[in-house]
């Protein structure tokens, strides 16, 4: 079974299930797991895209490094350090374009380990910040930045600063920062290597022009230069008369202005980032034409960028419960708590198909019937196939990504169709009124912690949730929770080996999707309307607004799931009978010694007789005179009626294997069933016709000694005969064998073996009995005669 990477959330996820003593087991468990967590990594991890410094890594972090360094020096125990700890993660967020020039760094003073550290560098209170330009020597001991602001704004601002008053030698990932000249421009070409200049015009005190020159670091075909208000000649030249505002300028000499929603950095930067041509450093832009043939080995499917696909939700579902839930053999304790929550809501609020919800429906309640502590995958896959076909449900089988493929298999696909699932649930649990606002969240960091197969995936959602999902407590947040998250994901993974070059890792929705969905404030900063983006997400998350193109058939889907179980059980049931097979061989006697030739004729003839008696009467013998029958053997064997297909015929080829049967022998029953219709039709034919007795008794010896020769006689002429018909050579039948027969009826040779020597033994034993009483009366009478 597979386990947490945090204990504390299993615990906090079923805690209302939990007795009294188990709540206070995982209370103490969580407390655990929270002391090791805040000991290893403090306020920050590496998913906040910040370096964590230590002992061992601060020397070759902080001295002869290529980028300069922002560091802060904190204590896990200080509550402004832990109020300070969101402004610091948004910032290394904000500036994550920067990277390759600037950079942040966090150490935790409170560690014992990191206390030496702190203290070469004169640290005494927390939280402390100092700047580190690049290539600092070992002697260095930082910058110190006193009243430094608590916003996100004003750090980068000092950041900004502190690059253009670098005496040391200039980073050399980082761009020029100071204004451009008209001369400096008109040259730009034939100094550079690029196709495209973007000129930032703006006022002195403006950072706009600097932010966007280092927002665009990491992308190449593209340089960003800042131009004042002052160059009136650029300014008239370009016919400027809005600042800030951001005009192309190409190599041919053509010039245009940057249309955007709003002049402002965030803006600017992602209208420029997506640019024709842009691409970011070491990922090269596909071209369409190469999409389209794209390496997948599938078909492109076209698509509406703007709609959800059902196609990419029950894709989700088949991978979900088939393929990741398959790696578990049985489910258990936490997982099978996390997997009936994650089924329940499903049940509840998919809205999809009937049959997929009757699927769903289905498993779910299959899921709230099981009180036991472990369920078997196998079990559960059953019900999910419908093995036993109670109603028309049916998951279809197989993916198949439509708004979430990807232009290579390995980019987007699953990950991107279980983002676009719980957004879709969170809006339906919103337009149902769950009762519950964190239902949904819950079921989805429960599902995520137990079954989702990237572990370091569901390490950093599982952090997140830690953070701030106790704080949801309607369902509008839900919903705005779980997309801040996406986005903050999309943040961290942007520029990443897993990014899709055709598919970049935007902050959604774009200003292009929604343009009310963003503001600025009146610092100039970008801004979310949050009532906007909630109108917009229960709009394109809306169950009407899901489009079913490229959807399997539910007709066919359901036949293609009946014949797969039937020959699935066809399979299976054809393994358990050649089991079944072995199993008896090797249970039977063995072989029997080879019989005589009238042994093997009496064995061909009963499967002959064995077949007629389940027909007492055979077909038109009940209506046929005696002179029909009479009439009937004068004729020539190929002048004879021909029986139909449906009476018994003597055959050898495709003859079938019995079944084993008791050797036990009811003669009277025997008798009177399988050769009361013999005797019949052999008077019939010999034109003697005998009065039937009503007592069993009569009738058996009737038919032993009166019309038992008879019998014997008859059959034997008509294998003479079916020899004749079918070119077999007919062979004599000595009389003294049909006799032998006759007395053998119902028996084989090896019971009449074993009945004679039974009587064998009882007459030796007779005799021994005898032969004890004569001689102990001889002793018994010489004993008397003695004086």
């Amino acid at each position: 079974m597979a386990r947490r990477s945090c204990c504390a959330t299993s615990c906090y996820t079923t805690k209302t299930q939990l007795n009294p003593f188990n709540s206070f087991l995982c209370a103490f468990i969580s407390f655990i797991s929270l002391s090791s967590l805040i000991a290893e990594a403090g306020l920050y991890t590496a998913s906040d895209q910040i370096i964590i410094l230590s002992p061992e890594n601060v020397d070759s972090v902080l001295f002869n490094s290529s980028a300069a360094l922002l560091v802060e020096f904190y204590a896990t125990w200080c509550g402004h350090c832990v109020a300070f700890s969101p402004t610091w993660k948004n910032l290394a967020r904000d500036i994550k374009e920067w990277k390759p020039a600037v950079d942040l760094a966090a150490i935790d003073c409170a560690d014992e380990s990191n206390r030496k550290v702190c203290t070469n560098f004169g640290i005494t209170g927390y939280p402390a910040l100092k700047f580190f330009p690049a290539y600092s020597s070992s002697e260095s001991r930082g910058q110190e930045f006193r009243g430094f602001s608590r916003d996100v704004r004003g750090l980068r601002h000092y950041m900004i600063n502190k690059l253009e008053m670098h005496n040391e030698t200039w980073p050399p990932a980082c761009p020029p920062l100071e204004t451009a000249s008209e001369a400096e421009i008109d040259n730009f070409f034939q100094t550079n290597n690029v196709k495209l200049l973007a000129l930032v015009f703006e006022s002195k005190d403006s950072y706009v022009g600097r932010e966007v020159t280092l927002d665009l670091l990491q992308y190449e075909n593209i340089v960003v230069r800042r131009v004042l208000d002052t160059e009136t000649s650029l300014v008239s030249r370009f016919g400027v008369t809005d600042f800030p505002s951001c005009y192309l300028y190409n190599s041919s000499g053509h010039i245009s202005r940057l249309k955007v929603l709003n002049e402002a950095r965030t803006f600017y930067s992602y209208a420029l980032q997506r640019l024709p041509g842009v691409v970011r450093t070491g990922k090269p832009q596909i071209p369409i034409t190469d999409l389209i043939k794209n390496s997948t080995l599938q078909e492109w499917r076209p698509f509406n960028k703007t709609r959800v696909y059902m196609s990419d939700l029950e894709s989700a579902l088949h991978y979900s419960l088939r393929v990741e839930l398959s790696g578990h053999i049985s489910i258990s304790g936490d997982d099978l708590i996390a997997l009936k929550k994650y089924i329940n809501v499903l049940a509840k609020y998919f809205p999809g198909r009937p049959s997929v919800k009757s699927a769903l429906n289905t498993v779910d309640s299959w899921l709230q019937q099981q009180k036991g502590l472990e369920i078997k995958y196998s079990d559960f896959r059953d019900v999910l196939d419908n093995t036993v076909q109670t109603s028309d449900a049916v998951l279809p089988e197989g993916v198949q990504w439509v708004g979430c493929q990807g232009s290579q298999a390995h980019f987007r696909g699953y990950p991107c169709t279980v983002w676009t699932l719980f957004h879709v649930l969170t809006v339906q649990a919103k337009e149902m009124s769950s009762p519950d606002p964190q239902e949904v969240l819950q079921a989805m960091r429960s599902y995520v912690s137990s079954f989702f197969g990237c572990r370091p995936c569901a390490t950093h959602f599982e952090s997140m949730a830690q953070e701030s999902m106790d704080h949801v407590t309607s369902l509008s947040t839900a919903v705005l929770w779980l997309w801040s998250r996406h986005n903050r994901v999309n943040n961290r993974l942007a520029g990443e080996l897993s990014e899709d070059p055709h598919f970049p890792k935007i902050q959604w929705p774009s200003p292009e999707l929604c343009p009310s969905c963003h503001g600025l404030k009146k610092t100039g900063e970008h801004s979310w309307n949050q009532e906007e983006v909630l109108t917009f997400l229960r709009n394109y998350f809306s169950s009407a607004h899901i489009l079913t193109d490229y959807l399997q058939d539910e007709t066919q889907a359901l036949i293609y799931q009946r014949n797969r179980l039937t020959a699935a059980r066809m399979e299976k049931e054809a393994g358990r009978g050649a089991e079944r097979r072995a199993r008896e061989v090797l249970d039977s006697h063995p072989a029997e010694e080879p019989q005589e030739e009238e042994q093997q004729e009496e064995e061909e003839e009963e499967p002959a007789l064995e077949e007629q008696a389940g027909e007492p009467y055979p077909a038109g013998l009940d209506r046929m005179g005696a002179a029909e029958a009479d009439k009937a053997d004068n004729l020539a064997p190929w002048e004879k009626p021909q029986r139909p297909q449906s009476q018994h015929k003597p055959k050898i080829v495709g003859m079938k294997l019995r079944e084993p049967q008791e050797d036990i022998v009811d003669l009277d029953l025997f008798v009177n069933q399988h050769y009361k219709a013999k005797a019949l039709r052999a008077a019939a034919m010999s034109g003697v016709v005998r009065q039937r007795s009503l007592k069993k008794e009569e009738d058996v010896e009737d038919l032993q000694f009166e019309g038992g020769w008879r019998v014997k006689r008859d059959l034997g002429s008509q294998e003479e005969n079916l020899g004749a018909g079918v070119g077999i050579e007919p062979y004599p039948r000595p009389q003294s064998k049909r006799w032998m027969s006759l007395l053998s009826v119902g028996f084989s040779r090896l019971d009449v073996s074993l009945c004679v020597l039974l009587y064998l033994l009882s007459t030796m034993c007779l005799l021994a009995m005898y032969l004890y009483f004569k001689l102990r009366k001889k002793l018994r009478r010489a004993k008397v005669s003695l004086p």
